[in-house]
C-alpha cells in the first residue's frame, strides 16, 4: 500500500495546509506504520514552469524530431502520471493563493493530465484527502463569498475528472494573528483551527481504514 502526499505551500514550516496534511499522515501512519509514503513538495521543489507547454508541443512533433527539452518534459509528465497510478491513497495540501490555485499545483495537474491517456481517470475509486486553507473567510454571507476559486476547481479535477473518492478538510482565517486587521476574529479562528485539526485526524484514520 502506497500513500502519495502532495504539498503546494510556499510557507515552509509556517504552512497551515502542510500542518493539516501532517495530521492526516500521522493518523494514517499510526494505523499503517509499515506502509510506503511518497512525498512531493511542489512549493519547496517546484516543477519547471515551462514543462507543460513543452510537453504539449512535443505531442505535435514526430518523436524522432523532438528536442532534448521535449523529451525531458514528456518523461516528466509520464513520471508524474505513473506516480498517481501507483498510489493507493493520496493526500493533497492546497492553500488558496490570490483567490485561486497555487501555480505550482496547477503545473503538476497539467503535466499529470498530459502524461495520461485522453480522459483517463487517474484516481478512479481511490480515496483522496484534500486539505485546503484560506487566510480570510469565504463562506456564505461573507464579503468574499464566491472568491475561492481553488477548492471548487480541485473538486472538479480530483473527483469529476480523475474519479477520486474525495474527502475535503478546510480551514479558514489562517491569517488571524498575522494580519492585525483580522484581530477581531481571534476566537472564531481558534475554533476553526481546532475543528479543522480534528477533521484532519479523523480523515487520516478513515483513510487508513480503506
Amino acid at each position: 500500500m502506497t500513500l502519495l502526499r502532495i504539498d503546494a505551500s510556499i510557507l515552509g514550516p509556517r504552512s497551515a495546509s502542510s500542518e493539516l496534511a501532517d495530521l492526516v499522515l500521522a493518523a494514517w501512519s499510526a494505523e499503517r506504520p509499515d506502509e510506503a509514503v511518497v512525498t512531493r513538495h511542489l512549493g519547496a521543489e517546484p516543477l519547471p514552469a515551462d514543462a507543460w507547454a513543452i510537453a504539449v508541443g512535443a505531442g505535435y512533433t514526430p518523436e524522432e524530431q523532438r528536442s532534448d527539452a521535449q523529451r525531458e518534459a514528456v518523461a516528466l509528465a509520464a513520471g508524474l502520471t505513473a506516480e498517481l497510478r501507483a498510489a493507493d491513497h493520496v493526500v493533497i495540501a492546497a492553500p488558496l493563493y490570490n483567490y485561486g490555485i497555487s501555480q505550482h499545483l496547477k503545473i503538476w495537474l497539467d503535466l499529470a493530465i498530459t502524461g495520461g491517456a485522453q480522459g483517463e481517470r487517474l484516481l478512479d475509486g481511490k480515496p483522496v484527502v484534500l486539505v485546503t486553507t484560506r487566510g480570510g473567510a469565504y463562506g456564505a454571507g461573507t464579503p468574499r463569498e464566491g472568491w475561492d476559486h481553488n477548492t471548487g476547481y480541485l473538486r472538479r479535477i480530483l473527483a469529476d475528472v480523475w474519479g477520486a473518492e474525495l474527502t475535503v478538510v478546510d480551514r479558514e482565517f489562517t491569517l488571524v494573528g498575522v494580519n492585525p486587521a483580522l484581530d477581531a476574529f481571534t476566537e472564531t479562528a481558534a475554533v476553526m483551527k481546532k475543528e479543522a485539526h480534528e477533521q484532519a485526524t479523523a480523515a487520516g484514520s478513515a483513510l487508513a481504514g480503506r
